[in-house]
């Protein structure tokens, strides 16, 4: 698998990035082993960037994660970890508090502590913040990410799930480039086409990551909106495309959202060996303009204006 610059950065990213959110499982002996085992499918397929936070598992994930690189930590060096952190949930050390969202430097040197740690690792290549904190207060964020790059914890650094102007808000005062933006994106939210969103990325030389890339069609999409039909109508050209290209329905997603010239580097995250490997096939997908556009009909249930 080729690597890709992140950003305005040195970092040589995988196109595929594999994301450990389920790789705990229940956390049961059987789900750690497959997790375990989807991690080194992910390592020999070629993926060299993984995708945590502090909330997967409740941290089980990135200690599972860790317990590999502390019995393999030569694994380390070719690798890109990420972590994010800012979901904290209700009653989280408060019994007062309800679910939020948490930019306070205390918060977030305290969760990245925890992220190490649990990873055995000195440094995060990329930390992001996970979703909008409404309070967020740009020149607080700005000085605790400065202090984390001086102190050698964080070398990089990112947002997950923000809008524009947001980006734009955080970006004016940091001084620091940010690398990364992770969005939804997939068939069913297109909010990123729309929004400028990807625009903004292309713009800026800031990498869209794309979370839950195949929601609504290998699996439910978050808040699902389609009716029977328009599932019908997108899995009739889905057909027909996978014929055309000899590949999965799926696989052929995969290659809608790498045609995008903002970039996207997709998440995938599925625990199955083979999946993990063959989503590699759409990387070699000679996936055409025509076609992308047929898709995005079949998804509206309408032509473009």
């Amino acid at each position: 698998m080729k690597n890709y610059s992140l950003g305005k950065s040195n970092l040589q990213s995988s196109r595929l990035i594999y994301g450990c959110m389920r790789i705990a499982g229940d956390q049961s002996v059987n789900d750690i082993a497959n997790g375990k085992l989807a991690v080194h499918s992910a390592i020999d397929a070629g993926y060299n960037h993984f995708d945590h936070a502090d909330i997967y598992g409740g941290g089980a994930s990135e200690q599972l994660f860790g317990e590999l690189l502390k019995r393999s930590p030569h694994l380390r060096e070719k690798m890109i970890l990420t972590s994010k952190a800012s979901i904290r949930p209700k009653n989280n050390e408060n019994p007062y508090a309800p679910t939020r969202y948490d930019f306070s430097k205390q918060y977030i040197l305290s969760s990245v502590e925890g992220s190490l740690k649990r990873l055995h690792t000195e440094q995060l290549d990329l930390f992001l913040l996970h979703r909008p904190d409404y309070l967020l207060d740009i020149h607080e964020v700005t000085e605790t990410f400065k202090q984390l790059k001086a102190s050698g914890k964080v070398a990089h650094f990112g947002v997950s799930n923000f809008k524009p102007s947001q980006v734009a808000m955080l970006q004016s005062a940091l001084g620091l480039p940010l690398l990364v933006n992770q969005v939804e994106i997939n068939i069913h939210n297109i909010d990123a086409l729309n929004d400028g969103t990807l625009d903004q990325c292309q713009q800026h030389s800031i990498t869209p990551i794309a979370w839950c890339p195949l929601g609504g069609v290998a699996y439910a999409a978050w808040g699902n909106t389609f009716l029977a039909k328009d599932e019908q109508r997108i899995a009739g050209e889905l057909t027909l495309q996978a014929q055309k290209y000899n590949c999965e329905a799926w696989q052929v997603i995969l290659a809608w959202l790498l045609k995008h010239p903002a970039d996207i580097f997709p998440i995938i995250g599925s625990t199955t060996p083979e999946r993990i490997v063959a989503a590699k096939v759409a990387l070699e997908l000679n996936y055409s303009r025509e076609d992308w556009y047929r898709l995005l009909e079949a998804r509206n249930g309408q032509s473009v204006p």
